[in-house]
């Protein structure tokens, strides 16, 4: 009897731990679970590339983006709903040789470095202009192409503009894009000008032959480009531009293993001639 009692308070004893184990808990279960959770995202952290290089062939994919307003580096055909250009052609290369489906990303000059940095896209393409003030928040690639800032005018007003100078007048109306290289020489060099802002850049050259502008200022190889297909346009300082700076694409800050392979792969374009072609073909 003695020994069934011992038996019997023993078992008391166990249902009672057992009740109150913190382990079998719900509130010690919902810890657990938590746990795990915070396991699995730090197991998922280590696994995730450490360069968007191995997230690209991961995907099969590599944004690009581009305004497509900028002849002939980068132009959105409406009849075609497709991107072309110089810069259009040298992404599909790059995304071949990458062995990767490319996808185009449709920004605007004021945009584009927001739209990097929000990571709207991998790479962006499309007449960049290099400088240190973009290089402060994105990283720019060395230069494929050389250029500089030239007007493009009416022919009639050839003997107008002589001096750089003879641009800043208040009678002189300046049409310019917004956001970019363009808009910022015109802030820092035409204050006295009449200028207008043309959300639109493919729409200012016409506006130029059409004579509501004076003035256009943009790069050499859009304005050589513009005067080729209108012969009421003629460019102005083009022996002795406005400024001298280069061409680039730009991506992310802080990922050197991307930019070191996007470095050998113009390395090689330029050694094969790439380059030299599109240029053939596009001016």
């Amino acid at each position: 009897m003695k020994k069934l009692r011992v038996l019997f308070m023993s078992l008391l004893c166990f249902i009672f731990i057992a009740a109150c184990s913190p382990g079998q808990s719900s509130e010690g279960n919902q810890a657990n679970a938590a746990n795990n959770e915070e396991q699995k995202q730090a197991e998922n952290k280590d696994e995730k590339s450490p360069s968007k290089l191995q997230e690209i062939i991961d995907k099969g994919v590599i944004r690009v983006g581009t305004t497509g307003d900028y002849k002939p580096f980068t132009y959105f055909n409406p009849e075609t709903e497709e991107f072309e250009g110089y810069d259009i052609d040298a992404a599909k290369i790059l995304a071949e040789d990458l062995g990767v489906e490319v996808e185009f990303v449709k920004t605007t000059w004021p945009d584009l470095m927001d739209d990097l940095l929000e990571d709207k896209f991998d790479f962006a393409v499309g007449g960049i202009s290099r400088n240190v003030d973009r290089q402060k928040t994105a990283h720019l690639t060395d230069a494929y192409f050389d250029f500089g800032k030239v007007a493009l005018i009416h022919k009639k007003n050839k003997d107008k503009f002589k001096k750089p100078e003879d641009l800043n007048q208040p009678d002189v109306k300046v049409g310019v894009n917004p956001g970019g290289t363009n808009k910022e020489y015109v802030d820092a060099h035409l204050k006295d000008a009449d200028v207008t802002v043309v959300e639109e850049n493919l729409d200012i050259p016409g506006k130029v032959a059409e004579e509501t502008f004076d003035v256009m200022i943009t790069d050499t190889v859009e304005a050589d480009l513009y005067a080729k297909e209108d012969s009421r346009l003629r460019v102005a300082f083009r022996d002795d531009t406005l400024t001298k700076s280069q061409k680039g694409y730009m991506m992310q800050q802080g990922d050197p293993i991307f930019q070191n392979w996007i470095d050998v792969w113009m390395d090689e374009m330029k050694l094969n001639g790439e380059f030299e072609k599109l240029e053939e073909e596009w001016m």
